[in-house]
């Protein structure tokens, strides 16, 4: 009993060993060889044979492209202003050994680079460039940062800004100044309104004046010309331009009775005297 025992227990280590010795990996991952505690080899997918109890597998390290996620963060501009950016990394490992030997944690190191990066390419810019400008930043930022990723064996594919805001305290100075902006520009527009209805309005009123004044002179023209030709026609007497002037004295005297300040008209009794008078006769 003893004796199978003991080569039941020796059974089932050489097949834990063989188990040990036969390394299954998935697509899409790389597996780490450490030999007595160095590096050795990597896994490709597939199985693969190792040597039990002195290679271990300490790292499994995926092939498939990664999407790494780029925490806010504030950033000053050149011209002061403040903003808050946040980007996205996409990054592919092509040499895993060097991704796990050659940084402590490769993804917090490419998340500290990305926002080193960011900060001073936006730092460059003033507040409208950088808000207008993504795809001068994202190129900008891959070539800062793909060499020093390519050390680690890590291929940067691309990065993207997702948000690029400003800051709240900014954004609301921001609206501030568009309204301060938008009230000038409608008190401009409406005194330049005001202006051109003053400057039509004048064009008016001189455009009247000067048509008021061609009628007058017509009207004195014509006046002018009645009383030479009935002046011509009658000779020395005076009846007819008595009459004319006559005439014209009672209009001008209906004229003033129907005026808002005329209290009381009084005619003349004797209106052939009081033309004479007109007249200096």
């Amino acid at each position: 009993m003893e004796g199978l025992s003991v080569v039941l227990a020796l059974v089932v280590l050489v097949i834990i060993t063989i188990g040990m010795g036969i390394r299954i990996v998935p697509q899409g991952s790389k597996h780490i060889v450490q030999r007595l505690g160095k590096y050795h080899s990597t896994l490709n997918p597939g199985m693969n044979v190792i040597i039990p109890y002195v290679d271990q597998v300490p790292y499994k390290v995926t092939t498939k492209d990664i999407v790494l996620d780029i925490p806010s963060q504030e950033v000053i501009t050149h011209d002061n202003a403040t903003i808050i950016a946040n980007a996205v990394a996409y990054i592919n490992i092509v040499s895993p050994e060097k991704a796990v030997y050659g940084v402590e944690d490769y993804e917090i190191a490419i998340q500290n680079l990305v926002q080193t990066a960011l900060r001073s390419i936006v730092g460059e810019m003033s507040l409208d460039s950088a808000l207008s400008s993504r795809d001068l930043i994202k190129a900008k930022l891959k070539e800062a940062i793909s060499d020093d990723i390519a050390d680690w064996g890590i291929n940067l594919k691309t990065v993207e800004i997702q948000d690029i805001n400003p800051s709240a305290t900014m954004q609301k100075a921001m609206e501030e100044q568009a309204a301060a902006e938008r009230q000038r520009r409608a008190t401009v527009t409406r005194a330049e309104g005001e202006k051109q209805a003053a400057i039509l309005e004048a064009d008016g009123r001189l455009e009247a004046s000067k048509r008021d004044a061609k009628a007058q002179v017509v009207l004195a023209d014509a006046s002018r010309e009645a009383i030479e030709r009935v002046t011509q026609a009658i000779g020395e007497k005076e009846m007819p331009v008595m009459y004319l002037l006559g005439e014209r004295y009672i209009n001008a005297l209906e004229g003033l009775s129907t005026s808002d300040n005329a209290k009381n008209i009084i005619f003349p009794a004797d209106l052939p005297n009081a033309v004479k008078g007109l007249l200096n006769r």
